[in-house]
């Protein structure tokens, strides 16, 4: 890695193993071989893990003079964190990107090292920034090492970065630390049972290395734990330590931080001075040095504060924080008030809640929700200790963790608190709930507490059934979800509710209508929401708002109609790095994208969906956007990576209860094995989806599988029998009365029709396309017309079809469609000549990215910041972009993608 991150190729490694194993000893080895580069270090400590950035200020202090650099937002929101500037409303994403452009800021005097010891235990927030940084680094002259204990750190290893498990030594090399240590060789015996003991636990070895003379014969076979043996052993060395180097050392562990002014702060107040420390440096657990103090390890604190009594402990926590009201921002001593408090406290409680507000105004909303939690649970006043749990809750929403949300909001509600304030917590408790699923669960908790609220608060309830209506669309119920919308609708007619919760109402109700079968008035409904939008100056930023009116233009699926919302909805949430918004308006583009012909920027858009929705906790865009990438999979014929992204769908979609990515995941299922031309396979998934809808009552033609079922049965064995079901979807088609619903309707009908009709159907079905934007159906629709003229002797009539057909799959990349349009055209006696493959095809999905950024006339730096990568990374991507694409310059780069002029609209290609 250091070999590597010298010539500029980026590497992040995570040394996992247990207490002892090895890994501070790894990570000093890579930091005393990293000659000429720069290197940052940082170590999380228990008792500083709720100081929110506290280890990010440890970890960049060194390079901080680099922040003038940044771009001015990010520059902003870095200084808020680590509370060197004013403080600001702060998201998670936008404090990495700000880390990740500093790191490859300060990379280019010099290569970088970052290391990150015992990252368990950094606070939330700097590690969510770490880890951030991390995972973009791709070409920066930068090496990234952590290491954390197994099974402590779940954020890490959601990450999926590259990791070094370490085991203990084998049994030779445990006998020669044994004898090293206890100067001379164990006898054979001892030495096996120490080895058994341990594990081959290196620290372990070398810290009951002393003992191995005195363990008793029927010392047990299996190993013990080794935290516990060697905490033991720390302890044995702590207790035979006087009673005032004890106190001191307890102090030490208290504070946490290695800063010997406070401990001898608080010594003083206690009549004890730093001296008491010697006893404790000799003995080995400790190392003095200017100004600081260091544990020999993290077990020697831990074994130093258990060791002591309770009231002890909360003396130690008492005494600093009467020596740390000088504390800049009164985080650290409000946890020691914390810990000092044996009941209620209303100064403690002061403290972590003024601790609470200060975390959330710097983003670090994890912390927030720590602070706010505890405080609650040191108010006496209920109605106080409701406000608190709240606030606990409000952060833990912010900070993506649905299941926290849920926790404390249950806690508010417990407490009885008033209405509003009940009202404000079932309304969280209801949108954690559709995240973290069943999905319809987070409706009857949101329809339920709207009923309790609409009387005196109108526009909360109207928000909450427009929250319920959303859970339905995507559950799977068309009935509840247009009976709770005309709910919504009805009671923003009746009330002065404002324009937003109006528009809201309005575009739930469309949708309703839409998905329950009843389009043409639907449709009216999300035009007039639509336009209400696109017209609306206040409306215009609200990232949220934006994100779920984008769904009306998947509804519609008109050309064009409603694009420019999901334009607006990504471009506001990369501008205020909004991760609540910005993973589902990527995965709501992706399917917009799609449904055109813009495959390539689809996936891409699916692919950036997926990344941060894992990384913010998101289940539903996460599953939106795996179902979407197994059609684009399916088209392209990349079976393997169908049946992956699928599964992912499938599974997410069950476990949260969300039947409409399911029902894409059957989609792209039954589309791969018509491509294949194995349409018997392709029936099983589309009559399960068929079921599935059934079962729900979902009427929107959109969704039917019945266009499929009819082209995969007549592909079977020329049954041209309307499947089951057909009826009901063609009067459904007509009555929405929406070009796609009814070219698919035609479509299906010219497949069924004798020879005398077949060609009217298609005919309409090629007229209706053309007010789609959707070129795969047209593309499909002329194949099924060619094949049938070419069934009726009509060669030169199904030549142009088929040639057509065929030039559409191709250009959109369809392979295997293509191939079978291809060996039509053959059967008709013409050969087709395939496109040039120097296509877009051909980049990545973040090249593509990159590619349409800069193509649209933003900077390297610019783009860098909306996509969260480094600005290296951004010009590697599109050095690559330029050469599979031929071109050299970034006017050329915006011919070829047609991007258009207006970089700063532009928040997705």
């Amino acid at each position: 890695m250091l070999v590597e991150a010298r010539v500029g190729t980026s590497g992040t490694l995570i040394v996992s193993g247990e207490p002892g194993i090895g890994k501070t000893a790894l990570l000093g080895y890579a930091g005393d071989r990293a000659a000429g580069m720069a290197l940052l270090t940082a170590r999380g400590t228990e008792a500083e893990a709720e100081v929110p950035f506290g280890g990010l200020l440890e970890l960049l202090r060194p390079v901080l003079a680099d922040v003038d650099r940044l771009p001015a937002p990010q520059a902003d929101s870095l200084r808020a964190a680590l509370a060197l500037g004013p403080p600001t409303r702060l998201d998670r994403f936008t404090v990495g990107a700000a880390t990740l452009n500093l790191l490859a800021t300060a990379a280019e005097h010099r290569p970088l090292l970052v290391v990150v010891d015992d990252a368990h235990w950094l606070d939330r927030p700097s590690l969510a920034a770490v880890l951030f940084a991390a995972r973009r680094l791709v070409v920066d002259p930068i090496a990234v090492l952590l290491s954390v204990r197994t099974g402590e750190a779940p954020m890490v290893d959601e990450m999926g970065l590259p990791t070094l498990d370490l085991g203990g030594v084998d049994h030779a090399t445990a006998a020669e630390i044994l004898a090293q240590r206890a100067g001379h060789p164990p006898p054979p015996d001892s030495a096996q049972r120490l080895f058994a003991l341990t594990a081959g636990n290196p620290l372990a070895l070398v810290e009951l290395a002393g003992t191995a003379l005195d363990l008793p014969l029927a010392a047990p076979d299996g190993p013990l734990a080794v935290q516990t043996s060697v905490e033991r052993a720390y302890r044995g060395r702590i207790e035979a330590l006087p009673e005032s180097g004890r106190t001191m050392l307890l102090l030490a562990a208290a504070a946490g931080a290695s800063d010997l002014a406070a401990v001898a702060a608080a010594g003083a107040a206690l009549r004890l001075d730093l001296t008491e420390l010697e006893a404790a440096e000799r003995a080995g657990l400790v190392a003095l040095g200017f100004g600081r103090i260091e544990f020999r390890h993290p077990l020697v604190r831990a074994a130093a504060y258990n060791a002591a009594l309770p009231e002890q402990r909360r003396a130690a926590h008492r005494a600093l924080a009467e020596v740390l009201t000088a504390d800049p921002d009164g985080d650290r001593r409000a946890w020691h008030l914390a810990s000092a408090a044996l009941g209620p406290d209303a100064g403690a409680a002061a403290a972590l809640q003024a601790a609470a507000e200060r975390a959330r105004d710097r983003g670090a909303y994890a912390t927030a929700a720590s602070a706010a939690e505890r405080a609650a649970q040191l108010t006496a006043d209920p109605a106080r200790a409701a406000e608190r749990r709240y606030a606990a809750a409000e952060a833990a929403w912010l900070a993506g963790d649905p299941a926290r949300t849920i926790r404390a909001a249950e806690h508010v509600l417990a407490a009885r608190p008033d209405a509003l304030l009940r009202a404000e917590a079932e309304h969280l408790r209801g949108q954690a709930t559709m995240q973290a699923g069943p999905v319809m669960d987070g409706y009857r908790i949101l329809v339920q507490a709207a009923d309790e609220v609409a009387a005196r608060h109108p526009a909360k309830a109207v928000e909450m059934r427009a929250d319920a209506a959303e859970a339905c669309l995507y559950g799977g119920h068309p009935g509840s979800m247009l009976e709770t919308a005309r709910a919504a609708y009805a009671l923003a007619a009746a009330s002065d509710c404002g324009e937003r919760a109006t528009v809201r109402a309005t575009l739930a109700l469309g949708a309703a209508l839409i998905y329950g079968g009843q389009g043409d008035e639907g449709a009216r409904h999300v035009r007039e929401a639509t336009a209400a939008l696109e017209s609306s100056e206040d409306l215009r930023g609200d990232p949220q708002l934006l994100s779920s009116a984008a769904v009306g233009p998947l509804f519609l699926r008109e050309a064009g109609a409603g694009a420019v919302l999901i334009d607006r909805a990504i471009a506001c949430g990369r501008r205020e790095g909004t991760r609540g918004v910005l993973p589902y308006a990527l995965a709501l583009a992706g399917r917009y994208a799609t449904t055109s012909d813009r495959w390539a920027v689809g996936a891409s858009l699916y692919e950036e969906a997926m990344r941060l929705a894992r990384e913010a906790g998101q289940g539903l865009p996460l599953c939106l956007a795996a179902a979407g990438m197994a059609l684009v999979a399916a088209r392209r014929g990349d079976e393997d990576a169908c049946r992956e992204y699928a599964a992912l769908a499938l599974e997410r979609g069950n476990r949260l209860g969300l039947e409409m990515p399911r029902s894409w995941a059957l989609d792209a299922l039954a589309e791969m094995e018509l491509a294949a031309g194995r349409p018997d396979r392709a029936i099983e998934p589309l009559e399960r989806k068929q079921a599935v809808l059934a079962a729900a009552g979902i009427a929107d033609p959109d969704v039917s599988p019945v266009p499929d079922l009819v082209e995969a049965c007549v592909r079977r064995g020329g049954d041209e029998r309307a499947p089951p079901g057909f009826e009901a979807f063609a009067q459904r088609a007509v009555e929405k009365g929406q070009p796609w619903a009814l070219a698919r309707l035609e479509r299906a009908r010219g497949l069924l029709a004798g020879d005398e009709d077949f060609e009217r159907h298609f005919a309409a079905a090629l007229r209706l396309h053309g007010d789609t934007p959707d070129r795969f159906e047209e593309a499909r629709t002329r194949l099924c017309h060619g094949e049938r003229l070419r069934r009726a002797r009509r060669r030169v009539q199904a030549r142009a079809e088929l040639r057509r057909s065929f030039e559409a799959f191709d250009e959109l990349g369809a392979a295997p469609w293509a191939e079978r349009a291809r060996i039509e055209l053959q059967a008709t006696g013409e050969t087709a000549r395939r496109r040039d493959p120097s296509t877009l095809d051909d980049l990545t999905p973040q090249e593509l990215q990159v590619a349409m950024l800069l193509g649209s006339g933003l900077t390297t730096r610019e783009a860098a910041g909306r996509l969260f990568l480094s600005p290296k990374t951004v010009e590697h991507h599109l050095r690559n972009a330029y050469r599979k694409l031929g071109i050299r310059s970034r006017d050329a780069l915006a011919a070829v993608l047609g991007a258009g002029p207006d970089a700063e609209d532009q928040g997705a290609p």
